[in-house]
């Protein structure tokens, strides 16, 4: 059997320009980053002895639109590289398997080109609008730029020119590690003697979108008080690097007065499982997501990875990360005893069998999204599916 290799493209207004590339999602390992390769096909008539351009944008987008009044402008956007695709400054460019089949494919006019993201940029966030907002939603996003001009600081017009965005991610590592992250917290009163203990262990440190995430607890009351209920979140932390602004969004919850009320001198011990996941929480604003809006199997944003010798608050961009917070609601008088476990909430790293069984039910969805995407075509003599951009132009800077 002969599996297609699916390629995307996208043309400039004037079909002039069209811009290939093999994938949309780009791994950032902690120690390296996937390049950004791809291939341009040019009208070289057209051209009449100016140059093609390439850039790699960011925008970082952190304010409503609609709150940008006398000029203040709430977003930022940034050339992270830029180089001249046409004509080649590098005749001998090396290039991958990908750009080597596409250019024997496309003739003589399909150029080569290789970008790379700086060491510490941040990952692709978007941050999920509530029902009244309007305009580009809050987050960190890419796009690869082409665009004809004199020089590279020429001002691209729009007719010419060519965006497709992409996407910055974190995978898991390829092993989830023994250790089993916990938190013991006791809680003292001030008119009655003893206290009351409260453990929480989950049953592994990094989870992947979509599974049960298992919190044991134990509760043992020595004090006089009585513990009413039980509550559980799975908490979403944000921390916005632009404006030094955090705060945490509730993914998931449960309450229960399962083995309530606890009893002086009596304890507890029981396993709750919560499912945090992005169609759990939507409309919601504020919740953080990979990548866009508009995709049906977006996930929640990924936890942040920092590279080993890196300092965590030199991290840029927004900086998520995720925590279990269990609740023991001691009465009116008693106040409540609160503890956060945190965890690592990621993508599974390809070729591990968690992969393999995402993919298998993402291939459901993909048969449905096809009848949508009727723009692309097969190659039978290279297996190649070329695919546009129609979907992702929604959130392109222009």
């Amino acid at each position: 059997m002969v599996v297609a290799v699916k390629v995307f493209k996208k043309s400039s207004p004037n079909g002039k320009l069209t811009v290939y590339l093999g994938k949309r999602d780009f791994i950032d390992h902690t120690d390296y980053c996937d390049p950004i390769d791809g291939v341009i096909v040019l009208d070289e008539e057209y051209l009449r002895g100016r140059k093609v351009f390439g850039q790699l944008i960011t925008t970082y987008r952190y304010g409503r639109e609609e709150d940008e009044v006398m000029g203040v402008k709430f977003s930022k956007e940034m050339v992270l590289t830029k180089d001249q695709i046409y004509p080649m400054e590098n005749a001998n460019m090396e290039m991958t398997q990908m750009q080597e089949r596409l250019v024997k494919k496309l003739g003589a006019n399909a150029f080569p080109f290789t970008f790379h993201f700086p060491s510490m940029a941040p990952s692709s966030v978007t941050l999920q609008a509530g029902e009244d907002d309007q305009g580009k939603p809050l987050g960190v996003e890419y796009a690869i730029k082409a665009f004809v001009g004199e020089d590279e600081n020429d001002k691209a017009h729009k007719r010419s020119a060519v965006a497709l965005t992409i996407k910055k991610l974190q995978y898991a590592p390829s092993t989830r590690g023994r250790r089993l992250p916990s938190s013991l917290v006791s809680k003292g009163f001030t008119f009655s003697q003893g206290k009351i203990n409260l453990e929480v262990t989950l049953d592994r440190e990094i989870y992947y979108h979509g599974e049960k995430i298992a919190a044991n607890i134990v509760v043992t009351n020595n004090s006089r008080k009585t513990v009413k209920s039980i509550k559980c979140f799975v908490v979403q932390h944000c921390e916005v690097t632009m404006v030094n602004a955090q705060f945490s969004k509730h993914i998931a919850s449960l309450e229960t007065r399962e083995g309530c009320p606890i009893t002086p001198g009596a304890s507890f011990t029981k396993s709750f499982f919560l499912v945090p996941l992005a169609s759990s929480n939507k409309d919601r604003r504020g919740i953080a997501l990979d990548g866009h809006l508009k995709d049906d199997d977006v996930n929640l944003a990924s936890s942040t990875l920092i590279s080993e010798g890196k300092c965590p608050s030199d991290a840029m961009g927004i900086v998520i990360s995720y925590s279990l917070r269990v609740k023991l609601n001691c009465g009116t008088l008693g106040g409540e005893l609160q503890t956060d476990v945190p965890f690592k909430l990621m993508n599974p790293a390809p070729g591990t069998v968690e992969r393999e069984r995402v993919n298998a039910l993402k291939k459901m969805k993909s048969i449905e999204r096809h009848r949508y995407e009727n723009s692309h075509y097969a190659d039978d003599d290279d297996n190649i599916v070329f695919e546009d951009f129609a979907r992702m132009r929604m959130n392109e800077p222009e």
